[in-house]
């Protein structure tokens, strides 16, 4: 608990005369003022989070933490559990949607068992915070206890704070993988949101109409049994969340203490950062939305946070692909305010004042 309780005094929100500033820097370049929309938007995030007036963001890296989950033997998802396991060992191989994204832009992919409910042979390239072999089912109770929420968060910080020690970190990002892991984060989101069950939960893994309704059945049961406190996020977490979402809470904090950008993928993402921003509203600042997942619930959970995301591309597949396509508009943004002549520099005309203006 201390430590999380260290890394969050840390995090302080970010200066709006810093915006504004970047904003004039912005205006000096050739082009109408704010005709590059979010992409200026982008870079000025990026000054203000940073503290650097000319931000790089070549160390570009995506934490991809996995977990099962006892609530898959409800079935509610398309995939055996099994499936997560599977996926780790795919993911180190480098045959993973993510990993293929992830190379054509030149991200670098953290894998890390927060939780998987086996043992993994041949672990090489794996980060090992294994809090336990999978979650408890929360239909019947908790899915973990608060002490072993508190170390899926602390354990997201230990990972994150490594990486910024042995390699560094100007840009970060959230994954996740998990068989039923969208069973957990509708439950969290309902909590937190205050939305019903029925309005967050979507189908996953593809789910059909009859098992999106037992899904929204098992999640409903869950809530009942546990009664997490809605104003309490390491209850939620820990009655009805995973591992893996507990490290990408860790992940978040960390890397806004750290003053680094964070990108967020899907839903799950969103989730982790819904118990993160709960944890530490002024993180809100440090977050950037990669895209909108069509899981139903995902645009409740960035209206509670107050993020519109920078694209839409019907993705529901988590990993942190969402997030190497939202790093590369970041990039580029920054690239603008770093790169682009001023109108003084290419001897360019400025507009015109308007002759009416104050008429």
């Amino acid at each position: 608990m201390r430590k999380i309780t260290e890394i969050i005094k840390r995090i302080r929100p970010i200066d709006p005369r810093i915006l504004k500033e970047t904003q004039r820097r912005l205006d000096s370049l050739t082009k109408p003022k704010g005709s590059l929309g979010r992409l200026e938007e982008l870079a000025k995030t990026v000054v203000a989070i940073t503290g650097r007036e000319n931000p790089i963001l070549d160390r570009k890296v995506i934490f991809t933490t996995v977990g099962d989950h006892g609530v898959a033997r409800q079935g509610v998802s398309a995939f055996p559990q099994e499936v997560t396991l599977q996926m780790v060992y795919n993911f180190l191989q480098g045959g993973a949607a993510i990993n293929v994204l992830a190379r054509g832009v030149g991200v670098k992919v953290l894998v890390i068992d927060m939780g998987v409910a086996h043992e993994i042979k041949c672990s090489s390239g794996l980060i090992n915070k294994k809090v336990a072999f999978g979650t408890q089912d929360m239909t019947k109770g908790s899915a973990m206890s608060r002490k072993q929420a508190f170390q899926s968060i602390g354990g997201g910080i230990e990972i994150f704070e490594k990486e910024v020690a042995t390699s560094g970190v100007d840009i970060a990002g959230t994954g996740d993988m998990g068989i039923a892991n969208t069973t957990s984060s509708s439950a969290i989101v309902a909590c937190i949101t205050g939305c019903g069950v029925q309005d967050v939960t979507g189908r996953g893994t593809g789910i059909d109409d009859e098992r999106l309704k037992r899904k929204i059945e098992v999640i409903e049961k869950a809530l009942k049994i546990n009664q997490p406190d809605p104003h309490d996020p390491l209850d939620i977490l820990s009655k009805v969340g995973g591992f893996e979402i507990g490290g990408l809470v860790g992940c978040i904090l960390a890397a806004a203490a750290h003053r680094v950008p964070i990108v967020i993928d899907g839903f799950i993402s969103a989730a982790s950062a819904l118990i993160a921003y709960e944890l530490c509203p002024p993180l809100k600042d440090y977050l950037i939305a990669a895209h909108r997942s069509q899981e139903k619930g995902h645009q409740i959970a960035l209206n509670h946070l107050g993020k519109i995301p920078l694209l839409d591309l019907n993705m529901r597949l988590g990993e942190g692909t969402g997030v190497v396509l939202g790093m590369k508009l970041v990039e580029l943004g920054v690239k603008i305010l770093n790169e682009m002549a001023t109108f003084e520099e290419a001897r360019v005309s400025r507009e015109e004042a308007n002759p009416l203006q104050g008429n």
